[in-house]
């Protein structure tokens, strides 16, 4: 590790406002004044390329990828990510070191007071299969546009009337102060694997660098994200496959609901358990299986157990 800790983060004020969380608590934890630890921007794939889809230009990888090369050459000590966008499997190197308390899990609806209420053929923008496919569950009559790019940039073509509505993760716009849209509660959308979570991966071998990020670990979001990115393991889900899930702990307790879905919301398979938290991985994989089974060809179709 160098005089300074350097944390690596995408350039986007989302991912600096969570990069500067993490250095927050660093020093919180380890009694550092803040110039021993420098922020360290790294545009990434995913923040160049705006007007397509990830999963046609490579998916998660477009996010993590650029920051992974960082860490193995040295320039960072750590890289800050939103969960949801890391890939489930890690590049060889990578060990994912930490995360902070998870913030709200649900999602806020921008242009409407709720989904409801939205005009009849309303087009909605979002780059998420999983949101597409539930908003046309709920609403078959709405359309869903591609729309890529950061809160502002979404928040902008609602204003300007480009599109009706827009779905945003309430943790970002909180992270962010931005006060707007209307909140979507978990049991009418279920949220993305991991929303809410922010993720902090390091070198693995680095013991220096993992006993200090080990003090910021917050344990009950590590175990609950870690079931639920084992759910997306379980069924071979890629960025074109709708999958939502949510691990809730509480006294030891688990509460695990997921739901897996065509692309155009006619068909959702739903799933969940409660468990004690030391059984709960084993069931997660079970369920991910019982669940492929007993869903229809064109959902099965979508994922590569």
């Amino acid at each position: 590790m160098s005089e300074t800790f350097k944390i690596g983060t995408r350039g986007s004020p989302l991912a600096l406002a969570q990069a500067h969380m993490t250095a927050a608590a660093l020093c919180a934890a380890h009694g550092w004044d803040a110039d021993h630890i420098e922020i360290v921007v790294i545009s990434t794939t995913g923040d160049r390329v705006q007007d397509r889809p990830l999963a046609e230009i490579g998916g998660k990888a477009l996010w993590t990828k650029e920051l992974d090369a960082a860490l193995m050459d040295g320039r960072i000590d750590c890289g800050v990510h939103s969960m949801k966008d890391v890939e489930t499997q890690l590049r060889d190197g990578i060990a994912l070191a930490a995360m902070l308390p998870r913030a709200d899990v649900r999602e806020r609806l921008i242009g409407a007071d709720s989904i409801e209420a939205l005009p009849h053929g309303a087009r909605v923008g979002t780059s998420s299969p999983r949101r597409a496919a539930q908003l046309k569950g709920l609403r078959p009559d709405l359309r869903t546009e591609i729309l890529r790019g950061n809160v502002a940039t979404r928040m902008a073509k609602v204003e300007s009337g480009a599109i009706d509505a827009t779905l945003l993760a309430a943790a970002g716009l909180d992270r962010l102060g931005v006060a707007v849209g209307a909140t979507i509660e978990t049991d009418i959308m279920l949220p993305a694997s991991a929303q809410g979570a922010v993720g902090i991966t390091a070198r693995m071998g680095d013991d220096t660098v993992l006993s200090l990020l080990a003090a910021i670990n917050h344990d009950d979001t590590f175990s609950c994200v870690g079931l639920e990115r084992g759910f997306l393991a379980a069924l071979g889900g890629t960025c074109h496959s709708p999958v939502a899930a949510l691990a809730t702990l509480n006294a030891g307790r688990v509460t695990f609901r997921a739901e897996i879905m065509t692309e155009d919301g006619t068909e959702i398979e739903e799933g969940g358990f409660e468990a004690d938290a030391a059984d709960a991985p084993a069931l997660v994989a079970v369920m991910a299986a019982d669940m492929l089974d007993d869903a229809g060809p064109a959902i099965r179709a979508l994922f590569n157990p």
